[in-house]
């Protein structure tokens, strides 16, 4: 508690932001104009995908700034609750979550994201043309994403529990380092975030935790098997066997051989059941998943 007090004051001094002013500067995020988009991707034509919030357009910026830019679909939020979430994003930096770079707001609304060269792990686990991730690099990833989650649940105030974990938001830069995105993405739930006096009720965090959890531990299961979560939860309702150890050898992604570690392999499934149980009481925080990661990695 004296430790939340304490980072709670000191952001209180240093983030003039929270005071938010319709007319006035975001600091961390720069402003672009239409035009500055517009130009950047081409007339819009460098297109990398659409994701659930709108169009992804890859940019270049005259200064250089390589960026993935997107466009906001909804335009039903006014413009205080759409500054209020990008300075909500903007100051987010950590080094495990892909940093907003800067926004537009006009007819069309844009966000800036850093460009994350290798695109998403989705991707390398899923796409027969790209090159199979090996062991190592799948561990450093789970570890990666547990690091992300800890800042934001532990070390951000008020904590970010807008969170979707899934292997399309998990991306990958030019040396495989695994960033979070979509945190906290324009959500809903953020619309009554004013600033560091917000609270939430032991419940909406409880919920939000078990959640954060269950996703964690279901990619796990897809960094292990190289398989997505069915409708019929086949995965979990398998890891949550009690003989799951025995025929854990089978579930391993083909990709991989036998190029991988047996202890690593329990131990990470450990992990996923633990997460992907259901039923009263927590098991495990993202903390003491983090720590034993790390004693792996």
């Amino acid at each position: 508690m004296k430790y939340r007090l304490l980072l709670r004051r000191l952001r209180d001094s240093l983030l003039p932001w929270r005071r938010l002013s319709r007319a006035g500067p975001i600091p961390f995020v720069k402003k672009y104009s239409s035009k500055d988009i517009k130009k950047a991707t081409d007339g819009y034509s460098m297109i990398l995908g659409n994701g659930p919030h709108g169009t992804i357009y890859k940019a270049r910026f005259h200064d250089g700034l390589v960026a993935s830019v997107r466009k906001i679909q909804s335009m039903q939020q006014g413009k205080d609750t759409f500054y209020r979430k990008v300075q909500l994003l903007g100051c987010l930096h950590h080094r495990h979550l892909v940093r907003l770079q800067g926004f537009s707001e006009g007819n069309d609304r844009f966000l800036v994201f850093d460009h994350m060269e290798n695109g998403s792990l989705k991707e390398y686990l899923h796409d027969p043309l790209k090159t199979p991730l090996n062991w190592r690099t799948r561990l450093q990833i789970a570890i990666d994403v547990a690091a992300a989650l800890e800042y934001l649940h532990y070390f951000c105030e008020p904590p970010v529990y807008d969170v979707s974990i899934n292997s399309n938001n998990v991306l990958l830069d030019e040396n495989f380092v695994a960033k979070l995105s979509d945190v906290g993405f324009l959500d809903s739930g953020l619309n009554h975030i004013d600033g560091p006096n917000c609270t939430f009720s032991e419940e909406h965090v409880d919920q939000r935790n078990k959640a954060m959890l269950f996703q964690f531990g279901v990619l796990i299961l897809e960094l292990i098997t190289g398989q997505s979560l069915g409708g019929d939860d086949e995965l979990v309702q398998w890891v949550q066997e009690s003989g799951f150890a025995y025929s854990m050898h089978k579930m391993v992604d083909a990709d991989l051989g036998d190029s991988y570690d047996s202890k690593e392999l329990k131990s990470l499934l450990v992990i996923a059941r633990l997460c992907t149980k259901t039923g009263d009481g927590q098991l495990i925080s993202i903390p003491q998943i983090l720590r034993y990661l790390q004693g792996k990695g």
